[in-house]
């Protein structure tokens, strides 16, 4: 009896350098946690996230320029790394490293930020700006939680949970088979489960969002991997170009068709299509804003990498039986958004709907189904990752009078006229989300309905051109409500971030109008990374 040979495992590790920085990092902040004195944890925690995050993404640019037409596959196959892999872990690093600096964030006082009448009427108000709870095991409320707050407890294992996040983020876009694309999924989900139970404030609201966010996570994992078993009986592979190369030669499409639906259900889950997108609303209002600020990017960016990977290398022989059914998701995404969004009085939330709309928008760019689509979708993810970490970057320095983060809209009258340079930083990412011109939302807008309409999909292109026009209506009033509007009798507060913040903030700004008056060197690069797909 001969045995078959097992083939011998090579690992690239140059191709790879980025994911191994990462995940690197994660465990030495798992080893600082374990064995350093806890007031040295924060600082070292703070310079191995942010240093092991520039290194990752300074190695993803080296890689991108040594990497020739059309890519390479690394570690038997099983991560492709091509140019829209490459393009979308950078998005998600830089995206990482201005939210990293958001969850650093540990100013305490008893000032708030200065505003015309603010040194007065509201010297009482803490000032501080660490947005996760002190002691995530005690009960909400107790004593515990209490007593570690008067110690000045740090919860900086929030950290290492965010280098791993990051590692199945940058690994989720590049798995070529569907195992390795399972784990990266399992990877990237399991630490922000527990972050979005980290908040400081409305505890219970928080871990409700964590619990629902598991919950409903565990059952879209569970479709996940039910459709690989599927696509593997009908197919005999887990491998996305050979599902595609067996499904070519015409074998078992029914019960293929049977593994994409399931398959299809976890990877919208992950974006937040409806009726996927139950879980959003809650979580992105539950969770440390931060924290809810990352995921609507960054995750965003790493599903919609994984999927625009399933639908160009695995799904081309369904071509017919896959569109018209994403057709309907689209459709039913962008009317979900926009109509809930308007119906908002919480500002986390009408963010959360409005994201679900955009997930909407995306998937037009999807459906092309061509080389402008793929690039247009790409560009898309960038721009928005940008302007969505900055608005609830803004979104987290409003407080009340008590300190508290208070997003419910109504508070927010006259906070334009008592904090100019803070109203017109929401209102430019407020515009950007909207898609109005010189803005990188209109850009992305424009880039995925061309595509969509160089594919065949007019009719959706005007049910997003209208879903647009309905979504400027609750962007534009949340802006006059903070411009024209009589102060509320309880009106918030914003509390001054450190340097950094101020930098992020402002980095998020700049690339969002950059990105509407000077689009092309990005579109350029979107293009060219398009062309690499493997």
């Amino acid at each position: 009896m001969t045995s078959l040979p097992v083939p011998t495992p090579s690992v690239e590790y140059g191709l790879l350098s980025p994911i191994f920085i990462v995940f690197g990092v994660a465990v030495a902040g798992v080893l600082v946690e374990a064995f350093l004195p806890r007031r040295a944890r924060y600082g070292v925690q703070v310079l191995l996230a942010i240093g092991g995050l520039i290194a990752a993404a300074v190695a993803d640019v080296i890689v991108a320029r040594q990497l020739d037409p059309p890519g390479r596959y690394a570690v038997l196959h099983a991560l492709a790394v091509d140019g829209p892999t490459l393009l979308l872990q950078g998005a998600v690093l830089l995206v990482a490293i201005l939210a990293v600096i958001f969850f650093a964030e540990r100013q305490h006082g008893d000032t708030p930020a200065a505003g015309p009448g603010a040194a007065t009427a509201t010297a009482h108000v803490p000032a501080g700006l660490d947005s996760f709870t002190p002691q995530a095991s005690a009960v909400p409320d107790s004593a515990a939680e209490h007593e570690a707050e008067r110690a000045g407890a740090s919860q900086t294992e929030v950290f290492p949970l965010t280098m791993l996040a990051v590692g199945g983020m940058l690994v989720f876009p590049a798995a070529n088979d569907l195992l390795t694309m399972f784990v990266a999924l399992e990877v990237l989900s399991l630490p922000l489960y527990l972050l979005c139970g980290l908040a400081r404030h409305r505890r219970l609201l928080s871990q409700e969002a964590a619990v629902k966010y598991f919950l409903l996570g565990a059952f879209s994992s569970a479709f996940f991997l039910y459709g690989a078993a599927f696509l593997y009986g009908a197919t005999n592979t887990l491998s996305l170009p050979g599902i595609a190369k067996s499904l070519a030669a015409g074998n078992s499409h029914s019960m293929a068709l049977i593994g994409v639906a399931l398959l299809s259900v976890g990877l919208l889950f992950k974006v937040g299509a409806a009726p996927f997108h139950s879980w959003i609303p809650d979580v992105y209002q539950g969770a440390p804003t931060p924290i809810t600020g990352f995921m609507a990017a960054a995750t965003k960016v790493a599903a919609f990498g994984a999927l625009l990977r399933v639908v160009y290398v695995a799904l081309p022989p369904l071509h017919d039986q896959w569109r018209p059914v994403l057709w309907a998701i689209a459709i039913l995404t962008i009317v979900v958004g926009t109509v809930t969004a308007v119906t908002q009085t919480d500002v986390k939330r009408m963010l959360a709907y409005s994201s679900i709309a955009h997930v909407g928008f995306i998937l037009t760019g999807v459906i092309a189904n061509n080389t402008a689509g793929l690039s247009a979708t790409m560009f898309y993810l960038v721009a928005y990752s940008f302007s969505t970490v900055g608005a609830f970057a803004v979104v987290g320095l409003i407080r009340n009078s008590h300190g508290e983060e208070d997003a419910t809209m109504s508070h927010w009258a006259g906070l334009g006229q008592r904090y100019p340079v803070v109203g017109l930083l929401f209102s430019m990412f407020l515009l950007a989300f909207a898609g109005i011109p010189l803005t990188s939302g209109f850009i992305s807008k424009f880039a995925v309905f061309q595509a969509a309409a160089k594919g065949g999909a007019v009719p959706l292109v005007i049910i997003g051109v209208i879903g647009s026009a309905v979504a400027a209506y609750f962007y534009v009033r949340v802006i006059v409500l903070m411009f024209f509007t009589v102060p509320h009798a309880e009106p918030v507060h914003v509390v001054m971030p450190s340097f950094w913040s101020k930098t992020a903030i402002a980095v998020c700004a700049a690339i969002t109008v950059g990105l509407g008056i000077f689009p092309q060197p990005l579109l350029e690069l979107v293009r060219q990374a398009a062309q690499f797909l493997t």
